[in-house]
């Protein structure tokens, strides 16, 4: 019958495991049978009586005389042997195929046992599995007993559902945040039209002002889309590694806000190395950049100076941008890298400001292997600073330095060996 598919039990790995067991054992049984059985038939000569012989059977009596007492069928003595050795192989034969079949059957039911025992913690594995929803990934399987490959496999998954969880918390966590900053242009821009476009009543300087709310909510708006399309491919590794020189994308990221600091009278310092060579992707690495450099032309007092180094230090390479801005709190300094944090100051200015730039710097600087610290206290300078793995460097590091490298005294890389030595 077409598209007869068999029941669910015969398909399942256990009976599978069951049938396999059962077979090899069956086999190997009758392989051991059967070899007994043919060195029986090649070390002896076994067949049935085929000629007897009729003779006189004499019994000798009291006195000493034989005296006839009719006949009896005799054979030869090797014809005896050769029959007591086919009747043996008989015997051995017959109990030996109903030993196999015993044992087959028995093997199937110590099959069964044995491999409903090994799927066990399969069996708990997809019963989890079955549990966990995209809602609710906090389920874990954690599989005790021997560590053994299950286990291993047990471990893996629950690890997998821990990185999916966390991705899954901070997909919603930033949707969250993402909507609620959507929100308030949004509203600007409704409130502005149903106040001052939309009214008929309203005076040309009414128009024009809502028009430049509306424009600047607009902008906000643009900027946050934008800070969260750069997320979203930090996020998925996005990105081409190619070789880069660090101090040459710190240039190209200085020269791009020199005229912003001109216009507020801001001074840009470089200080920069040579030989700062990281793998990486340049245009992130000039982004991260840009938006320290962003939070610096912006917060800094008009007629400061804002420093912009790059060097080497106990074997990783750095970057850092230091502004004389109001500077960042003690108990705040945990929170500069997170999604939508602002701090406690607000204004004109900072309706601009996405809250996104910080999160999408050590987003990608952690992309890079590198890691993101803040130095800073309130009412004093503020330096950021990005380490970096070096290009040459191998694959153990020493932790990264503590404190400010703008601060020690400045240190290029050392210079790598010739080649060949």
């Amino acid at each position: 019958m077409s598209g007869w598919r068999p029941p669910g039990v015969v398909r399942s790995v256990r009976f599978r495991l069951t049938a396999l067991y059962s077979a090899m054992l069956f086999a190997l049984a009758a392989l051991v049978v059967g070899g007994i059985y043919l060195g029986l038939s090649r070390s002896t000569d076994a067949h049935p009586i085929t000629r007897t012989y009729q003779a006189e059977k004499l019994i000798r009596g009291p006195d000493g005389q034989l005296r006839s007492h009719g006949t009896l069928t005799v054979a030869e003595v090797k014809d005896v042997e050769s029959a007591v050795s086919y009747q043996t192989r008989q015997t051995i034969w017959k109990y030996s195929l109903g030993m196999l079949g015993g044992l087959f059957v028995a093997s199937l039911g110590i099959g069964w046992v044995l491999s409903g025992r090994v799927l066990r913690p399969v069996r708990s594995i997809a019963r989890t599995a079955e549990e966990i929803q995209v809602t609710d990934l906090s389920r874990r399987i954690r599989l005790g007993g021997p560590d053994d490959e299950l286990r291993h496999l047990a471990g893996t998954i629950d690890s997998m559902l821990d990185r999916l969880d966390h991705a899954f918390g901070q997909q919603r966590q930033l949707i969250d945040d993402a909507s609620h900053e959507l929100r308030t242009p949004l509203t600007v821009i409704r409130a502005n039209l149903d106040a001052a476009l939309a009214n008929p009543k309203a005076t040309e300087e009414e128009r024009q002002r809502a028009a430049a709310l509306v424009d600047r909510a607009t902008t906000r708006m643009t900027r946050l889309v934008e800070d969260l399309l750069a997320t979203t491919r930090r996020a998925s590794g996005a990105y081409g590694d190619t070789d880069v020189d660090l101090s040459a994308v710190v240039r190209e990221a200085g020269e791009e806000f020199e005229p912003l600091a001109a216009a507020r009278g801001l001074t840009l310092e470089y200080r920069l190395a040579d030989g700062l060579e990281v793998i990486g992707d340049p245009d992130a690495l000039r982004r991260a950049i840009g938006n320290l450099l962003s939070n610096a032309v912006r917060l800094a007092p008009g007629g400061s100076r804002i420093t912009v180094a790059a060097g080497h230090l106990r074997g990783w390479h750095w970057i850092a941008v230091r502004d004389q801005g109001p500077g960042i709190r003690v108990e705040d300094r945990a929170r500069v890298f997170d999604r939508f944090w602002r701090g406690q100051s607000a204004g004109d200015e900072r309706e601009r400001h996405t809250g996104l730039g910080l999160a999408i710097v050590r987003q990608i600087v952690e992309a890079h292997g590198g890691q993101a610290r803040v130095f800073s206290q309130a009412g004093a300078d503020t330096t950021f600073v990005l380490w970096l793995r070096p290009q040459l460097g191998g694959d153990e590091l020493p932790e990264v330095p503590d404190g400010d490298p703008t601060g020690a005294p400045f240190q290029a890389p050392p210079a790598a060996a010739p080649a060949g030595g």
